[in-house]
């Protein structure tokens, strides 16, 4: 049989629609090939793997949803792939299957991945019921946050009940990711005043839940203060919502201290969104600016690939760099072509 999502020469509409028929069950029953095989197909930036990418994530959506989807950011050095690795192994150990995703803006302009190899995630890479992916390694913020957002969807069908995605703590990049998940948990060093002065106050409006990591050792009594002042900065800020105000917690990520009350938070998070309905209403909003940010792409792409839209682009991106058209009517002439 044909590799899923590969369409040759000749081969039939029915044809490729049995491919992703087939795709879909494997997936279904849980297959890390088939899951591994769907990722890419959304990853293609061919248009016949697009059109079959876009049916085959319709086709498993009544069995995505039910998974905990969680954001984790948080600076360079402040244990992100060790905390994943311990969160995930506790998971593993209580009974769920995890999968962890990264939005990694910087793969989109050097071609670079976050995650790297998996030998950052040792214990968690090892176990059958993980799944570990990087980001694209190519395109905009935007169109890796998109992809991200198909791949939990998979992720979900393939029975993952746990979704964790990591972004490297990059401004839009922590909006995407809190746009796509339940639950945004931003990592804190211990590092008292000074550290607290450096923080962007856009992170912390966002975060569910700030966590002190590395609280061990010489650094417990940090820590402890440090979770103190983010504690008091967070009474002066307005929270998401008025039935979650965001707790802070230390913990280890390296001595695993810490892991199961971090979790037991996430779910008490869960248990107060879906009393109030905040929960479903979320996620009823991240829907519909999904859908926005698609139609986005969706429209860039066909300015970019359709020769002849191509052409007229291009004269009219010179005419407004030679002063000879304003923006304003640019934009408009532009979509005008897209009718």
């Amino acid at each position: 049989m044909p590799r899923p999502g590969v369409v040759k020469q000749g081969m039939t509409e029915k044809k490729a629609s049995l491919d992703i028929k087939s795709l879909a069950r494997d997936l279904r029953a849980g297959s890390r090939a088939a899951l591994a095989r769907a990722i890419t197909l959304v990853e293609s930036r061919r248009s016949d793997h697009q059109a079959l990418a876009r049916e085959l994530v319709q086709k498993l959506l009544p069995d995505t949803g039910k998974a905990f989807r969680v954001g984790i950011t948080g600076s360079p050095g402040v244990g992100k792939s060790t905390t994943i690795d311990a969160l995930g192994t506790y998971l593993i150990e209580q009974g769920h299957k995890v999968a962890v995703l990264a939005v990694d803006p910087s793969s989109a302009r050097s071609g670079g991945s976050i995650l790297g190899d998996k030998t950052r995630m040792a214990r968690l890479s090892a176990s059958a019921d993980a799944f570990i992916r990087p980001s694209p390694s190519s395109g905009t913020l935007g169109g890796v946050a998109a992809k991200t957002r198909e791949a939990m969807l998979l992720c979900e069908a393939a029975g993952f009940g746990v979704v964790l995605v990591e972004t490297v703590g990059i401004g839009q990049s922590e909006t995407a990711v809190c746009d796509m998940t339940d639950f945004f948990l931003a990592l804190m060093l211990p590092g008292g005043g000074d550290e607290l002065q450096g923080i962007k106050k856009g992170l912390v409006e966002l975060a569910d839940m700030i966590a002190i990591n590395k609280a061990d050792g010489d650094n417990l009594k940090r820590a402890n203060i440090t979770a103190a002042d983010y504690r008091g900065a967070l009474h002066i800020l307005a929270p998401r919502s008025e039935h979650w105000h965001p707790p802070v917690v230390t913990y280890s990520a390296l001595a695993g201290t810490g892991i199961a009350e971090l979790w037991q938070k996430v779910l008490d998070h869960r248990k107060a969104m879906s009393a109030s309905g905040e929960f479903a209403a979320r996620r009823r909003e991240q829907q519909v600016k999904w859908m926005w940010s698609m139609l986005e792409q969706r429209m860039l792409a066909r300015l970019r690939s359709e020769a002849s839209v191509r052409t007229k682009v291009r004269k009219i991106e010179a005419e407004v760099a030679d002063g000879h058209l304003t923006p304003a009517l640019a934009a408009e002439q532009i979509l005008e072509l897209l009718e």
